[in-house]
């Protein structure tokens, strides 16, 4: 063998053993989705602002949605659920997964809330929540069994109706759709990334949409059921592109990441979110044509566990989220050893050129650029995205730095100013996965 072959075969073999694991599939996939909104008899309250104490929704201006994407390869398949909801509390997956039976495992399911700040309280179907303390929502046995139930629902239905299906993505970078609201930081992560899922027949099955930016147009004096700005934009694109598509949003790392309001955006709140949805979706769909499809495309996840540091609160504590929730360090010192867990998971999975980092809490857009960067290096997977909230809430997720300086995002931060790293540390080693 001449030293010129015997370079190429040595180059070869070099590129193989690097090489991420990408063995390309034909997948099916099936979709559902369920009616979360609560019947108002129930009194529900609605989450995300403290000032509302507990009170229950008076009416519903949009209905709330869970939606799920089954996808499998034949012999393994993974549920994607996405929500119009604030989070999801620690013990809500494991009680979907124990009711769903040895069929699901945790590593196969991945729940991404929008973050609507419109719709069921986060720790009103929190079991570990006994505080009864308006401002943090109150534990309702009877709200928490009808969501678990209807999650247990559409996972159950979307796997019952698996067909063929073709896979593409497509990012795009969007200026002037959100912006970071700390005033120490001008960090924005403005990358829109689409995820095309059709039949066979060329027929739309599902759109994956991910973007970072809060779900906060409404105040805590708006009290109607919402999906928000998102559930608009899911709306609007299952209106323009039709054939009964599913559309799934999910919430990037949002932490400091909130919306522009559009010059035409009226006069009230419901306006300005319904118009800031119409458009995005519009502008969505625009971007959906043009992404090609693909039969054979990688498949994979994974779900990476990771051990947090103690639980603490920020000195600010008191003056910012204390004040809001009406904590004290009392109440603290028991509160957070209850519902705040030892260990949380990233959950993640790979749809061909799509890679899903679930984050469990609202990571900084500063943390989300790394971690999107690094994936990319780590795996060559061109769309990496941070899929925020996946599964469960446990705090913001900061830098070092971020966590120090304070403010509100600081505030609700419950494990230290080192969880940024442990969390970027552990989905790190969770995107191994996809390079071995």
């Amino acid at each position: 063998m001449s030293r010129f072959s015997l370079s190429l075969v040595l180059l070869m073999v070099a590129l193989w053993t690097s090489a991420p694991r990408a063995i390309a599939t034909e997948l099916s996939a099936g979709t559902a989705r369920v009616d979360l909104t609560p019947p108002l008899s129930m009194k529900a309250p609605l989450g995300g602002y403290g000032a509302r104490m507990n009170r229950p929704a008076e009416g519903v201006h949009d209905r709330i949605f869970a939606k799920a994407i089954v996808v499998s390869d034949g012999d393994r398949r993974f549920a994607l659920v996405t929500c119009d909801l604030l989070g999801l509390a620690p013990p809500v997956k494991p009680e979907i997964l124990k009711r769903l039976g040895s069929d699901w495992t945790a590593e196969q399911v991945l729940i991404l809330p929008s973050h609507s700040h419109a719709a069921i309280e986060m720790n009103a179907i929190n079991p570990n929540n006994t505080f009864g303390i308006p401002q943090i929502g109150i534990h309702d046995l009877e709200l928490y069994d009808f969501t678990v139930d209807h999650f247990v629902d559409v996972i159950r239905r979307a796997a019952d109706d698996l067909q063929p299906v073709t896979i593409g993505t497509a990012s795009r970078h969007i200026p002037g759709w959100n912006r970071n609201r700390r005033a120490d930081s001008t960090l924005i992560d403005d990358e829109l990334t689409i995820t095309r899922i059709d039949r066979l027949d060329g027929k739309p099955l599902a759109v994956l949409v991910n973007f970072s930016a809060h779900p906060t147009m409404m105040s805590e004096k708006e009290m109607l059921f919402s999906g928000g700005w998102p559930g608009a934009l899911q709306r609007t694109m299952e209106a323009a592109i039709g054939e009964g598509v599913t559309v799934m949003y999910n919430n990037g790392a949002q932490g400091d990441q909130t919306t522009i309001g559009r010059p035409s955006g009226g006069d009230s709140n419901w306006e300005r979110a319904a118009q800031y949805g119409l458009e995005l979706g519009l502008l969505t769909v625009g971007e959906w044509k043009a992404i090609e499809t693909r039969r054979d495309v990688a498949f994979d996840f994974h779900l990476q566990h990771i051990d947090l540091p103690e639980t603490s609160w920020h000195p600010d504590f008191m003056s910012t989220g204390g004040a809001e929730y009406g904590l004290t360090e009392e109440i603290l010192t028991e509160l957070l050893p209850r519902m705040q867990p030892a260990q949380t998971t990233s959950g993640s999975v790979r749809l061909g050129d799509l890679l899903i980092i679930g984050i469990p809490g609202e990571m900084s857009a500063e943390l989300g650029l790394n971690l999107k960067a690094k994936a990319k290096e780590m795996t060559g997977i061109a769309h990496p995205v941070i899929g925020g909230l996946a599964n469960e809430w446990i705090s913001y997720i900061l830098t070092a730095e971020a966590y120090r300086t304070g403010r509100y995002e600081a505030s609700v931060s419950f494990y230290g100013e080192t969880l940024g790293e442990t969390i970027t540390a552990g989905a790190i080693r969770g995107m191994k996965t996809y390079t071995e």
